[in-house]
């Protein structure tokens, strides 16, 4: 854990990256949030009160998301963390379109997590092309 935290703490940054501590607490937010709304869609599929494939989305979402550690910090992989992310980034889109002729409040309660998948997106670029 330490050889992944001196990595990481050596990585070239923007000026803007979210401080360390931060990542914890919003991280913890996001994952209540997800689990209340991304569970909410998965009851509506097995309740067949939407269509089944409206849960690719979400499922590709949960799948990327949970690859982005392993990748960025397991393989220390700067380049395909930057395609995770971008797949992750694409499956909210994707998801927040999908649910929101169904539950407009799902896609409203994804609004925080878009908006912090768009920061790690852009801090992810500039640690991958400032580092490479």
């Amino acid at each position: 854990m330490n050889n992944t935290f001196e990595w990481y703490q050596q990585l070239i940054k923007p000026f803007w990256a979210p401080p360390a501590w931060a990542f914890g607490p919003v991280w913890t937010f996001l994952y209540v949030v997800i689990a209340i709304s991304f569970g909410k869609v998965f009851w509506l599929a097995f309740k067949k009160k939407i269509p089944i494939e409206v849960t690719i989305p979400f499922v590709l979402n949960i799948f990327f998301n949970f690859m982005f550690t392993p990748i960025q910090f397991g393989l220390q992989n700067n380049p395909l963390a930057l395609l995770d992310i971008l797949f992750v980034w694409g499956t909210l889109a994707w998801a927040m379109i999908a649910i929101y002729p169904h539950k407009k409040w799902i896609t409203y309660a994804q609004v925080p997590y878009m908006l912090w998948v768009s920061i790690a997106t852009i801090l992810q670029i500039s640690i991958t092309l400032l580092n490479g």
